[in-house]
């Protein structure tokens, strides 16, 4: 039986993140440092998973093999629309996965397509989020600020909330 917060907060997700191409993934490096670089989300509809193809050879699967806590982050500045999105990612070799996420525009980082042995999915299971969320357009903006001018309350300006996906 699913439970019906945790479906809803993936709905407002899903809806958060949509239309942004670039993510930041950012893993530990192997001296402890934080490590982001962006790399483009590969399903469109966020279910609880997302998905980015990567070479097998890049520092970022060494990194998430030795520690597989990771966070991505999402921003779209005309939306005004920020997403932080932690959980544990896996390195996946499946050609199956890799044939449904495939697109075109990978061909540019994996010339051989999508059987390039090279290619890899970072799967990341995403374990908690946190968004903020204000108004898109100027006039919005303007209202949102002068409410919080007017109450002296800053997040009269955003719709920010944590939300627990374990």
């Amino acid at each position: 039986m699913s439970d019906p917060d945790r479906s809803d907060h993936i709905r407002k997700l899903a809806e958060l993140i949509e239309d942004v191409d670039i993510a930041m993934l950012t893993t530990v490096g192997p001296d402890g440092r934080l490590v982001s670089r962006p790399l483009g989300t590969q399903e469109v509809e966020f279910d609880g998973d997302l998905w980015f193809a990567t070479g097998a050879d890049s520092g970022k699967v060494a990194e998430i093999r030795a520690n597989p806590q990771v966070n991505v982050a999402y921003a779209s500045a005309a939306k005004n629309t920020y997403v932080s999105v932690s959980g544990k990612a896996s390195i996946v070799d499946d050609r199956e996965k890799i044939e449904r996420f495939w697109s075109p525009a990978m061909k540019v980082f994996f010339p051989e397509g999508k059987d390039d042995p090279n290619l890899r999915l970072i799967h990341v299971a995403a374990e908690s989020a946190e968004y903020w969320d204000g108004p898109g357009s100027a006039v919005g903006k303007a209202l949102s600020l002068a409410t919080a001018a007017v109450t002296g309350d800053p997040g009269a300006m955003t719709d920010n909330e944590r939300i627990d996906l374990g």
